[in-house]
């Protein structure tokens, strides 16, 4: 019975634990339930992985009604990949944050935010397994509520302003998919994936789709923060408390940007939409200028959190570059840095909250000779952006090389030159914080942030694992790039 049901369990699991963490609220229970809710989800998800791998795309109908007239949860490769990846690092951060918790939040909110974390993660796991258009946007309202609510829990008031404006630009955002999904339902009377996708071919060329496509890439771009649609993501990320900007940085956007591969290679299809000269040349300009306006802004940061975080918009400029190459190589280099960049800036987020917990701030400024006195830490915090850089035997050297080697394919090696170039930037902010950590000495003023030891072991070990999981994928690439490139091959080759 429960093989059967395997893929309704990401989302039955921490949609009914949200619920219990309010009810347990102060009791020490709250965070263990939680706990074993976010490690059972992700070893559904690994099963469901093997599953997919060993058999083939998984179908799942809602209480037994077939498509088009019930809801289908549909996984195959490409799901099947992000999969683990969201719900792995909801695992691990939900490992690390009590400890940061209780230095950023009032105790008697720990219930709340703990259930809002499993909601959130109940929305983002929704919108990668279902295979209906308005369950998309169902769930992606569930996790963006969710999101909204954790980043005002932050210990800065500014937490308040930066939520506000992240749920007026989101709501945006959601209206906007919305409106383009009740276009393409208008043509086609479908709400299922794979119905809209043979349905489509047969309405043909005209304004109305591409209105809905129109309205669809909009509101997903302000999702996932594609450049100059960001605004709401750098106070997001530097106010919110540590464990949910972890979190969030990880995973939401990569979500979101698995719903554009699913709307535009699944839906519209190769050879229709996305082979629009147009279309491909926008993605690409906005994605360059994303790279290199918000790693320039990031070299200026004081903040680090902030810095990180135009890093992240700059980030998802490398994965829409990637999918803007409508190749086998680009895609794929889209697909392993959605993994890799997860995992990279979960870790250099979490040696963040590592360091808030002991010099209660980020500001750099006040880390002076940090190196020497919580070491493990700041070791963790510069292989992460060696990562970042992408040095070889790191994990962002892997995805940065299959975009390197799509452009020159694609005949832009101008592209591939400015890659290069964009990662000298990611050295110049990076190195800042090195420098300042292990070159120069603690200013002695008391309120230099001077921290007292090492963070705590139950905030160091789940850093360490995300930080090493940066480095054992920049050596072993066969899951990342096997899996991926099954899954592009799945996209590129008209699979629904």
């Amino acid at each position: 019975m429960i093989e059967q049901n395997l893929p309704a369990l990401p989302i039955v699991i921490p949609i009914l634990c949200a619920p219990l963490a309010v009810l347990l609220g102060r009791k020490t229970l709250v965070w263990p339930l939680a706990l074993l809710a976010a490690w059972s989800t992700f070893l559904v998800c690994c099963l469901l992985l093997a599953r997919v791998l060993e058999t083939g795309t998984i179908r799942y109908y809602l209480g037994n009604w077939a498509p088009p007239f019930g809801i289908e949860f549909r996984i195959d490769l490409l799901n099947a990949y992000v999969l683990p990846l969201v719900s792995g690092i909801g695992a691990v951060v939900m490992t690390y944050a009590p400890k940061s918790l209780a230095r950023e939040v009032p105790e008697s909110r720990h219930g709340h935010l703990y259930a809002t974390y499993l909601l959130c993660l109940t929305g983002l796991l929704g919108m990668t397994i279902t295979g209906d258009a308005f369950n998309v946007f169902v769930f992606l309202e569930i996790s963006s509520l969710s999101m909204y609510g954790m980043v005002s829990m932050g210990p800065d008031r500014r937490a308040l302003l930066a939520a506000f404006r992240y749920l007026i630009l989101g709501t945006i955002g959601g209206t906007f998919f919305l409106i383009g999904v009740g276009l393409l339902y208008m043509l086609t009377g479908t709400l299922n994936m794979a119905d809209l996708a043979e349905r489509l071919p047969a309405v043909g060329d005209n304004r109305t789709v591409l209105a809905g496509f129109a309205f669809l890439t909009v509101g997903l771009g302000l999702k996932i923060a594609l450049f100059p649609l960001h605004s709401w993501l750098p106070n997001a990320y530097a106010y919110a408390p540590s464990a949910v900007t972890s979190f969030l940085a990880a995973t939401a956007t990569k979500v979101s940007i698995y719903v554009v591969l699913r709307f535009l290679f699944t839906i519209a299809g190769v050879g229709t939409l996305i082979d629009r000269t147009v279309l491909v040349d926008l993605l690409q300009t906005l994605a360059l200028l994303g790279i290199f306006v918000a790693s320039t802004v990031a070299i200026f940061q004081v903040n680090i959190k902030r810095m990180l975080a135009y890093s992240s918009i700059a980030q998802v400029g490398y994965i829409v570059l990637g999918i803007s190459f409508v190749s086998h190589t680009g895609l794929t280099g889209a697909l392993v840095h959605v993994f890799n960049h997860a995992l990279m800036k979960g870790g250099l987020f979490m040696t963040l909250g590592c360091v808030a917990y002991r010099t209660g701030t980020v500001d750099l400024d006040d880390l002076r000779g940090l190196g020497r006195r919580m070491p493990w830490t700041m070791m963790a915090f510069v292989l992460g952006g060696l990562g970042m850089i992408g040095v070889p035997l790191t994990a962002g050297f892997i995805s940065k090389w299959y975009l390197v080697l799509a452009a020159i394919e694609s005949g832009r090696a101008w592209i591939a030159v400015a890659l290069l170039l964009s990662s000298l930037l990611a050295v110049i902010y990076i190195w800042r914080v090195v420098e300042v950590a292990y070159f120069q000495k603690p200013s002695g003023h008391p309120d230099s942030g001077t921290p007292k030891g090492e963070a705590p072991w139950q905030m160091l070990v789940p850093t360490w694992v995300m930080i090493g999981a940066t480095l054992y994928f920049g050596i072993h690439t066969d899951l990342t790039v096997g899996v991926a490139k099954q899954a592009v091959s799945q996209l590129l080759g008209g699979v629904p």
